[in-house]
């Protein structure tokens, strides 16, 4: 097999087949379903569900009636794979089945569009690249340790870069790969905090070493936090640490 991704649209035969190859392959159902067993690891792929086949492990397969799969054939060098996309390879460490979100399945659907147009080579490694990146980023997302629990360093980095602007908590939720609801439980769950009150506790966390070690204006420090003006930065102190941004700065300054 060359270096170039193999992509194609086909179904699978409805007698059981087994084998191995030396190339990495994903399979995509598009109807119908079929029946994988990878290493010992059974699942089933039906329409908009797809599983991770590592190269050279023996696995079975088998349609299951009337059935349509989108093939993926990705030698170790094909471009989805090397280079940039080194760290593709990190799907492919053990047998895996997904299920395509709103995004993929849409995504999915352009991909068949581009193959019935007699796509290139050219494009098929782009296709290909492009759906394993988006596979890849769900599967580790930047929001989540391996373990399913937030990554809260990446989320406190992605706050203080995005702090000015404001920082939604649907964006902290699209970091993870998660809805809002989910993100939202899952937050609170670990921190015992709403999102709304950590990325508050964050913005008065800033503001309070910028009055102690810069000479920034209020207007400038509640700019820098995020905060719609100085009213809004003096009214959050007082609420949330019991004196005013003025206070604070007065008495940084004795204390030194």
């Amino acid at each position: 097999m060359s270096s170039n991704s193999l992509i194609r649209i086909a179904p699978l035969a409805t007698v059981s087949q087994h084998h191995a190859h030396a190339h990495y392959q994903i399979v995509i159902g598009l109807s119908g379903r079929a029946a994988f067993d990878i290493d010992g690891r059974g699942g089933e792929v039906g329409a908009f569900q797809g599983c991770l086949v590592p190269a050279s492990r023996t696995h079975a397969f088998a349609g299951l009636g009337d059935n349509s799969q989108l093939i993926l054939d990705l030698p170790e060098h094909a471009p989805a794979l090397s280079g940039h996309y080194r760290e593709h390879l990190k799907l492919f460490d053990a047998p895996c089945y997904f299920e395509l979100d709103d995004a993929l399945t849409h995504y999915l659907a352009f991909m068949v569009r581009e193959l019935d147009q007699h796509a290139s080579r050219a494009d098929s490694d782009l296709l290909a690249s492009t759906l394993l990146s988006s596979i890849y980023h769900r599967q580790f997302p930047t929001g989540l340790t391996q373990s399913g629990r937030l990554d809260l360093c990446a989320i406190d980095d992605y706050i203080e870069r995005h702090m000015m602007d404001g920082v939604a908590v649907g964006a902290l939720a699209r970091l993870s790969f998660l809805s809002p609801a989910h993100f939202s439980a899952l937050f609170r769950e670990q921190t015992g905090l709403s999102p709304y009150q950590y990325i508050m506790k964050k913005r008065l966390e800033q503001a309070r070493v910028m009055l102690r070690t810069t000479s920034n204006s209020l207007t400038q420090i509640a700019e820098r936090c995020g905060f719609a003006n100085q009213s809004a930065l003096s009214h959050a102190f007082k609420r949330h640490i019991g004196h005013t941004p003025t206070r604070e700065r007065v008495q940084s300054a004795h204390a030194r």
